[in-house]
């Protein structure tokens, strides 16, 4: 995150330089991925040593916008990939999918929601109200004729979980408090922690895909454009709520980022300091240390592969082995 820090690769060892300093090294066979913030320069001999080790090297913003990803060769069967090129163009395949990202959105929002209901109960019956407006959309999922009306349906509800969200904030007053979702700039500092989230989440998705064999780019939900990762975009939405969200409040709710831990920019968009972004990164790679029940599969596992494990269900789903995709829920 060092701004003008130089990456390179010295035998089997990954250096950090600043100011031609070596400020750390890393054996790479301990690496699972290497993650550049801003103006960080990297090697020819970094990154080709990378790819053969199978280690994605990522691109953001200092924000945490994601620019590009460095990766080994595609794997994988290109047979699936083929197939998942079908299921793009086929509109009920793509429905079908669909439906299902949207579902687990809307499940883990209401989920969300529940538990605050419980923890507070003076907004009870207003939390409450709000799910149930999650657990409608749900129903009506199955009426959509298509992904223009699945994509209302989505809005609406997504719409009413971030009216509802400012409550869900027990500390920090003022300084936490939102005015609906905005991004690209974030205006307010909780928008800009859920921006920043959403791009850790979104480049661990990409990753995840490409593990699957899956081409991180072809959506069914989210439309094509160049340089757009429709399909992470696609699984990313069932974690929003369930990772990003609730790991967002939790670092308010506890006090772990503070309002002077953001800059407001001319204009009123909204940034971290350099320190808060440190701590967010090691507070979301030590959630994804966590281990968890994952429900359809009742099986054990830790938050951090919770992506990979979704991606597999996808590919399986694509290839026929299984009828249905069934979107991440937590026990």
């Amino acid at each position: 995150m060092t701004q003008g820090a130089y990456v390179r690769r010295d035998h089997l060892t990954v250096q950090v330089e600043v100011e031609g300093i070596v400020k750390l090294g890393v054996p790479l066979h301990n690496l699972e991925a290497v993650v550049l913030f801003g103006q960080v320069m990297v090697s020819p001999g970094m990154l080709s040593g990378c790819a053969e080790a199978g280690i994605a090297v990522t691109f953001l913003t200092e924000s945490g916008r994601l620019m590009a990803r460095v990766d080994a060769p595609a794997s994988g069967n290109v047979l699936l990939r083929r197939e998942q090129f079908r299921w793009a163009d086929r509109p009920e395949a793509a429905l079908k999918l669909s439906r299902a990202f949207v579902a687990g959105k809307l499940h883990n929002a209401r989920a969300n929601l529940m538990r605050a209901a419980r923890d507070d109960p003076d907004q009870s019956s207003d939390f409450r109200m709000t799910a149930e407006t999650q657990a409608a959309g749900i129903r009506r999922l199955e009426s959509a004729a298509d992904l223009n009306v699945l994509r209302g349906i989505e809005g609406s509800a997504a719409k009413s979980y971030f009216e509802a969200f400012p409550r869900l904030v027990r500390h920090g007053g003022d300084a936490f408090a939102m005015k609906g979702r905005t991004r690209r700039p974030p205006l307010d500092r909780m928008n800009a922690l859920l921006s920043f989230l959403y791009a850790l989440l979104l480049a661990d998705c990409v990753g995840a895909l490409a593990a699957a064999g899956l081409d991180p780019s072809v959506g069914f939900l989210h439309a094509d454009r160049p340089a757009k990762p429709s399909l992470a975009l696609d699984i990313m939405e069932e974690f929003r709520p369930l990772l990003a969200d609730r790991l967002a409040l939790t670092l308010v709710n506890r006090r772990q980022v503070q309002a002077e831990g953001f800059v407001v920019r001319e204009g009123g968009a909204v940034e971290m300091s350099e320190t808060t972004r440190r701590d967010v990164i090691t507070a979301w790679r030590e959630r994804k240390k966590d281990e968890v029940t994952h429900q359809l599969l009742d099986q054990s596992m830790t938050v951090g592969e919770l992506a990979h494990t979704q991606a597999r269900i996808l590919a399986r789903v694509i290839r026929g082995d299984v009828t249905e995709y069934v979107p991440c829920s937590l026990k």
